[in-house]
């Protein structure tokens, strides 16, 4: 009776310790009761450190108590309770760094007075399989879908389907999550909960009940269980934008933004708690969001989705078979009998003695008297096995030689398909290898490349053909060139300058559009230019010798620029000499007082 007081102290004491710890926090100053028991359900599960036990680790954890096998009506001990929890913990420290490790005996102390505290255990202290299933599920760590499948399996019937009343108990005890935390006024069980989340299907499988549960909204007697979730999501999330409220330079958590007022942004503390500034009111639509995304982003994702590159809305879960697949049948299995465990206990504790005894022996292990006692001990055991009638026995049907002989036969053919297909996969792979990094042998043996290199160097040959016969053209019109300019300076030179003006043989001048460069000792004309001009007078060797890259068509125009003055200087001077001569002509005939008629003048003066 002591210690059973000292028991229930110590529960009262750790229970009143985790309250106190929540009201510290001050929850109750959030105004909307969904969000109010979101956040105290979250507290309760990092308190407890149930958020780093994901919902398949707890699953295997129930099988390892052996839960699976009970009836869910099943009553537990607070003892069988306290050993069930003591195990979740130490599986979780297996998996955790020694760095982060856990203390076992408190967070154990903990979840147990909050499990005795929300299912309102009676006088001894009992609690039933499924009520501590539900709220394990519930409140540990891992996603809401992976949480509500099993769930589902746990309130299903062997063909798929809900049985409703399974699915009332589970409303019934997972309702008493909230109510643990002084939230059961806002979600408290009511007797209609289970019809209203189905109010028209007579036959609930899994995607029906998936899909009804995770819902936008779900169900008003479950909405704060995808919030807690969320939450355990967002907790680490940033916003870098400030509150409008608050003025904080950024948001953790949840960001609530305006539906009416321009730019209006609260941080998920002032929303919660109701306030409001400007011309803001708390009766105005808020949208929340969950995570930042930068104008860019904001712009892009709108144009792809006004093209249709982005689906407007991604499924909330996979479909699922309607069906539960059939277990295993393990009626092959042949269970070792009582009698044939006692005749192998014995076996082994007779070679063990032996083995001690060997070991203690003085004698060598060649030694004549222990080479007896190993035949003695050997005969021994082969006459226990001989008559023994479990030894005899024949092997069952089922399981028969030829049964084993086809699945080795089938499993060695396996093995050797899976070797041809990794040759075929080394093949194949080497084949990518060699087409991606082509070599000259390969070259060599393709005759399409072979065809193409041959029509390349073809191609070469007739392109230096043209070009040796451009440049023999180039050096007879230069030396034609040449030739007519010695001619034109002959007839110049030949022309009597005593009656010339002196302006009359202007001097050939280069075109300025010409543009000549100095040749430096760097940039000297090649040997085949060279060549090119030879055999060309100093104008034209001039005007063509300004390197290999010097364009031939502006070299022409200097060419004709050249002869256009020359032939200009050599009409003008025949003009003024003409002139010239009729004037003398004209002032002897007045002075000798002839009055001849002058011809017109149709050649050079007699």
């Amino acid at each position: 009776m002591i210690e059973e007081a000292r028991r229930k102290a110590a529960v009262m004491a750790d229970r009143k310790e985790i309250f106190m710890d929540m009201k510290s926090q001050n929850y109750d100053s959030i105004r909307l009761s969904t969000y109010r028991t979101a956040c105290k359900l979250r507290f309760i599960q990092k308190k407890c450190n149930l958020h780093l036990v994901d919902v398949w680790n707890m699953i295997e954890a129930f099988r390892d108590n052996g839960l699976n096998t009970l009836d869910l009506r099943t009553e537990i001990s607070v003892a069988r309770l306290e050993t069930i929890l003591t195990c979740i913990y130490q599986q979780l420290n297996k998996r955790l760094p020694t760095t982060h490790q856990i203390s076992v005996q408190q967070n154990t102390s903990l979840l147990l007075n909050l499990t005795l505290a929300a299912h309102h255990s009676d006088a001894q202290g009992r609690l039933t399989v499924f009520s501590l299933k539900v709220m394990l599920s519930v409140l540990c760590g891992g996603k809401l879908l992976d949480k509500l499948r099993y769930l589902f399996s746990q309130i299903s019937d062997s063909h798929g389907a809900m049985e409703m009343s399974k699915f009332d108990h589970f409303l019934r005890e997972a309702l008493k999550l909230p109510s643990a935390v002084f939230e059961g006024p806002s979600f408290g069980y009511m007797d209609h909960f289970a019809r209203s989340c189905f109010p028209q299907q007579k036959k609930v499988m899994l995607n029906m009940f998936l899909d009804t549960l995770m819902s936008d909204p779900p169900p008003q007697c479950l909405i704060w269980l995808p919030l807690l979730h969320r939450l355990a999501k967002v907790e680490n999330v940033h916003h870098p934008v400030s509150c409008s409220f608050c003025r904080s330079d950024g948001m953790m958590g949840f960001r609530y933004r305006c539906q009416q007022c321009f730019s209006y942004q609260l941080c998920q503390d002032c929303f919660w708690r109701g306030h409001a500034s400007g011309n803001h009111s708390n009766l105005h639509e808020m949208k929340e969001h969950s995570s930042w995304k930068s104008p860019a982003k904001k712009l892009g994702r709108a144009i792809s989705k006004s093209l249709g590159c982005v689906p407007s809305r991604e499924p909330a879960h996979p479909v699922y078979p309607e069906y539960p697949e059939k277990p295993l049948n393990l009626a092959n299995i042949v269970q070792p009998t009582l009698a044939a465990a006692q005749r192998m206990n014995e076996e082994h504790a007779l070679i063990a003695a032996y083995v001690n005894r060997l070991q203690s022996s003085p004698r060598g292990p060649e030694s004549p008297s222990r080479s007896d006692e190993e035949h003695k001990l050997i005969a021994r055991y082969a006459s226990r096995l001989a008559t023994d009638p479990g030894h005899t026995s024949q092997r069952p049907a089922d399981f028969s030689y030829d049964t084993n002989k086809q699945q080795r036969e089938l499993i060695l053919q396996l093995e050797n398909k899976n070797r041809e297909i990794l040759q075929e996969i080394q093949r194949l792979r080497s084949e990518h290898e060699q087409v991606c990094q082509p070599s000259p042998e390969r070259v060599q043996q393709n005759p399409t490349l072979l065809a193409e290199l041959r029509q390349l160097r073809q191609r070469k040959d007739e392109l230096e053909q043209r070009m040796s016969s451009l440049q023999e053209s180039r050096r007879e019109l230069m030396v034609q060139l040449e030739g007519l300019m010695k001619l034109l300076k002959a007839q110049a030179a030949g022309s009597s300058p005593s009656h010339a003006s002196p302006r009359s043989v202007p001097v050939p001048m280069r075109s300025p559009s010409s543009g000549s460069t100095p040749i430096h000792a760097g940039h000297a004309p090649t040997h085949g230019h060279q060549d090119s001009l030879a055999g060309v007078g100093g104008d034209v060797q001039q005007a063509f010798s300004q390197g290999p890259r010097r364009n031939l068509r502006n070299d022409l125009l200097v060419a004709a620029d050249s002869i256009t003055n020359t032939m200009s200087s050599l009409t003008m001077g025949q003009k003024k000499k003409r002139d010239c001569y009729r004037t003398e002509k004209t002032e002897v005939n007045l002075k000798f007082g002839w009055h001849c008629h002058v011809l017109p003048h149709h050649g050079n003066p007699q």
